[in-house]
Parts: C-alpha cells; structure tokens; sequence
C-alpha cells in the first residue's frame, strides 16, 4: 500500500441547516468551497485534497476548484448524530480501501472558516510535524472568561441565576483577573491517522493548539456569520485571503 504523509480533507455537507448551501456561498467572487479547496492547494504540503460531501454541486464546484472528490459521501454522514471524526474515518477508509492509499495523517480544513490563511495552515503544519504529539486543533482567544458565568434556574414560581462553575474559585473573579481561555475556531484540524483510527477521535490524548487571532477565526454558521464575513472581506482587512 502506498503511503503518504498526508491526507487533507475538506468536509463539506450540502445540507446545512441554519444557513442553506453555505459551502457554496460567494466571498470575493469565488464560492467558500473553492476558496478553501484554493489555499490548500497553495501550501504546496498535501498530495491528497479530498473533499468530502453528498452534493453533487459541491462535487462539482470542488472538483472545477482542483480537489479530489473521489466518493459521494453517504447522506447518512451528513446528518446528526454523525461527526465529523465520522466523516474523516469514512474517507480514510475509502482511499485505504479503494485506493490503496495509507496515509500518516489527516488534515481537516473547512470552507466555512473563509480568513484562514495559506500560512496558518502551513505553519500549523510545521508545528504538528515537528512535534511528538499526536493532535493538533485551531484555537482563538475567547471574549469572556467562562469561570464566572451565569446559568439561569427555574422553578415553578421564578427564574434565578446561578454559577455556571460553583465549585470554581474563579467563580466571583473579575474577567480581566481570569487566566485567558480559548475556544475551538474549527480551522485546522491535524491528526495522526494510526490514532485517530484505534480511538475513533483525536482527543484521547494531549492536543497542541496553534492559536489565531480572532479577526481571522470567523466560522460561517448563520447568515448574520455570512454579512459579517463579507463586511470584513469588504473591509480590506486581510492582506492574503
């Protein structure tokens, strides 16, 4: 079997809820799905660009942008409860199986987060690769601390708030006294594929986060997400989209 380093994967579902088609909605004249498939391609670091999805117009978009869309992914994948390890692991599978292709990691972009730059992923790249850890995720800073956050309690008479964290000692600390907390920016995700099988996921061990800013961590779920994406693309606010 061949094997090669490794694998990117481009998941890219056609039926998206809260915001219709968005894989294939327009930024800067190209679809978010092109624009994707586009810098990855540009990093020079992927043999394989795989786009995974169940829509022949994304296919067909994909494949017209320079990916791989070697399988209609089963619509059963692109529906609750399936995840998105569930959407790597199918792919894994066909090229091992299929193809005869083995591959010694897997990379997962989205077209949804549109300001991820070329170097983001290579340098993400090269943080993972010269390293022992066997998971890399995108991170961004979060705007506030969750430690003393609220949950709201009701009772059959009134709602009252509660900390989200009781037991924390930061429960009642100023926000700009808690230590900084970051959130999953769904840009990049590196894995090694040996583990990734045996655990069916990547988070059974440590994971090493590569950190971007937040202007450039923009993941498109709804359509206000969507305006936002285009003020800033508008806005000229990013040198190598």
């Amino acid at each position: 079997m061949n094997v090669i380093d490794t694998l990117c994967i481009i998941p890219a579902k056609g039926c998206s809820t809260r915001l219709p088609n968005k894989n294939l909605l327009p930024l800067g004249g190209e679809s978010l799905i092109a624009r994707i498939v586009r810098k990855a391609i540009a990093t020079g670091m992927f043999s394989t660009i795989c786009v995974s999805t169940e829509s022949e117009e994304i296919a067909q978009a994909a494949k017209l942008a320079g990916a791989e869309v070697p399988f209609m992914r089963p619509e059963a994948l692109s529906h609750d409860p399936s995840t998105i390890v569930d959407v790597i692991l199918h792919a894994i599978e066909f090229y091992e199986s299929q193809k005869k292709r083995s591959f010694k990691n897997v990379c997962v972009l989205l077209p949804t987060t549109p300001f991820v730059s070329v170097e983001d992923i290579k340098a993400a790249m090269n943080q993972y690769t010269a390293s022992s850890i066997n998971a890399l995720l995108s991170v961004s800073k979060t705007e506030f601390p969750p430690f003393n956050a609220w949950v709201i309690q009701s009772d059959s008479e009134h709602q009252q708030l509660a900390p989200c964290f009781p037991e924390s000692p930061l429960r009642y600390t100023k926000s700009t006294e808690c230590p900084d907390t970051y959130r999953s920016n769904g840009a990049v995700l590196i894995a090694d594929v040996k583990q990734l099988k045996h655990h069916k996921g990547y988070r059974s061990g440590a994971i090493m986060p590569y950190v971007m800013p937040t202007i450039r961590s923009l993941d498109i779920d709804t359509q206000t997400d969507y305006e936002y994406a285009i003020f800033l693309h508008q806005s000229k606010k990013f040198e190598n989209e």
